[in-house]
């Protein structure tokens, strides 16, 4: 078996009994058990390995179909039956949840082999994966960079041929920014798609699952077994499953507002990838997203808001991390959430509550949520001429690790917070978008971004598999060419 196989090349693999799930799933638990990542925070060797049995039970009797006998990883914030869930936090470091996320359900159901749970940024809370109570995570291009996050566990499993593919979580840009860095690709659906029912919340209305693999022809085949109306997840859409058809000429919009200040390299790369969309038949247009200056700080009011929400459940009284000996109620909860979250999630409780509290409601969340309103209708008003909409993934490559740590007084988190500038638009908007690799500047990956109107998944994919057909940029691998 080579050393970085697709999702769809271990399929063919199964078809062809060139190999047995078991020995393919032994082969990747070797890989994970040799890397120096630290990329995963539980490995489910035992587990894995029954499971690798019943798919070859299942291909001899049947064939190989769906994802049956391809191991996978889920990243460490969706809800896993004896398994730990620990959103990479003190405060859920023993916590075994009771049942599955849908997300989880569905992909077990089409056969995938579940080989372990990757770290990450605590509580999805970061943009390097270095906010993890386990340490944080390497990036396999350049250990001494980040991989991005906060599903950068995931992102550099896929990127070092740990796993062919892995589920991911995106509030704003936690799949695709990571899948940049990584030099992999990341899909983050449309706000819906995919069921949040057992992925551990951060902020509800921008939470979205997506999948992470080598090729936008594996996420295609991920999605079809993520996606769908969930009954347990009310926000999760009644729409009918992501198609493939046929791609005619399509207009794709370049927005002006994403190259103001744009690194002149990283321009240069996503004007090659323009240009080779051009090649496939489609145009560029010059489009504006005029609100693109609110996203960041809009953004980071809503989700900590939300997050200051999400995160009063864990109190030291019901699950999770509880202080000892507590002198009375009061001591119980403070020290349980000072022992138990870190500095980052307590950043963002913090700022959400003020953004909340009486007298600061109407002055920073309503305005946030009125600025939310206007940056969805930028993009409305622009897939009223265009297609698809081209932008850089990311404002840099990976930095290097402790680059932009704000642990201390003297740190600044807002440049953290930049990294997710070109990522945070359309997460707001809950439209979808996909980050595929279209190049490299001194070793280092670097992502586009193409998004794509509300559940229009079929023409993101197909831009992204047509894109894929004619580079290699996919392909590249750590440590090799």
């Amino acid at each position: 078996m080579e050393d970085f196989p697709t999702v769809d090349a271990i399929r063919r693999t199964l078809a062809d009994k060139a190999a047995s799930a078991v020995e393919i799933t032994k082969a990747h638990l070797s890989r994970i058990a040799a890397s120096d990542l630290n990329s995963f925070v539980t490995v489910c060797e035992d587990d894995a390995l029954v499971a690798a049995r019943h798919a070859d039970s299942q291909i001899a009797r049947h064939g190989q179909s769906q994802l049956v006998g391809v191991p996978i990883a889920h990243k460490d914030v969706f809800c896993t039956t004896g398994v730990k869930t620990t959103c990479a936090s003190r405060m859920l470091e023993d916590f075994v949840a009771p049942y599955d996320a849908t997300v989880v359900t569905r992909l077990a159901d089409a056969g995938a082999v579940v080989v372990g749970k990757t770290n990450m940024d605590e509580f999805a809370m970061g943009s390097s994966s270095e906010n993890s109570h386990f340490g944080p995570v390497s990036n396999p291009w350049d250990t001494a960079c980040v991989p991005g996050g906060s599903s950068g566990g995931s992102a550099a499993a896929v990127a070092a041929g740990l796993v062919p593919a892995a589920t991911g979580t995106d509030t704003g840009g936690s799949i695709r920014q990571p899948a940049a860095f990584c030099g992999i690709s990341g899909l983050k659906p449309t706000y819906g798609r995919v069921s949040r029912h057992g992925m551990v919340a951060f902020a509800s209305s921008l939470d979205q699952g997506g999948p992470m693999a080598r090729t936008a022809t594996d996420l295609r085949l991920l999605l079809r077994h993520m996606e769908g109306h969930d009954p347990l997840d009310s926000t999760s859409a009644d729409i009918g499953p992501t198609g493939s058809k046929p791609l005619d000429s399509l207009a794709i919009g370049i927005p002006r507002e994403y190259w103001r200040g744009l690194d002149d390299r990283i321009a240069a790369v996503i004007d090659g990838a323009g240009a080779a969309l051009e090649g496939l038949g489609h145009r560029r247009i010059d489009v504006s997203l005029p609100h693109t200056a609110y996203a960041t700080p809009a953004y980071y009011v809503i989700a900590s808001a939300e997050a200051s929400t999400n995160l009063a459940r864990y109190d030291g009284v019901r699950y999770g991390h509880r202080a000892s000996a507590p002198a009375d109620l009061d001591d119980l909860y403070f020290r349980s959430r000072s022992e138990g979250f870190g500095a980052e999630v307590k950043r963002r409780i913090l700022v959400g509550t003020y953004a909340l509290s009486v007298g600061y409601y109407d002055a920073y969340y309503r305005k946030a949520q009125r600025l939310r309103r206007l940056i969805r209708q930028d993009f409305l008003d622009v897939f009223g001429d265009a297609d698809l909409i081209l932008t850089p993934a990311t404002p840099t490559t990976a930095f290097r690790k402790g680059a932009h740590r704000a642990d201390d007084e003297s740190g600044d988190p807002t440049a953290m917070y930049q990294q997710d500038v070109y990522t945070v638009p359309a997460s707001l908007a809950g439209v979808p978008a996909v980050s595929i690799p279209c190049g490299f500047i001194d070793g280092l990956p670097v992502g586009m971004q193409l998004v794509a109107p509300h559940f229009a998944e079929d023409r993101l994919l197909a831009v992204a598999e047509a894109f894929q057909r004619e580079t290699d940029w996919h392909l590249r691998t750590p440590g090799g060419t």
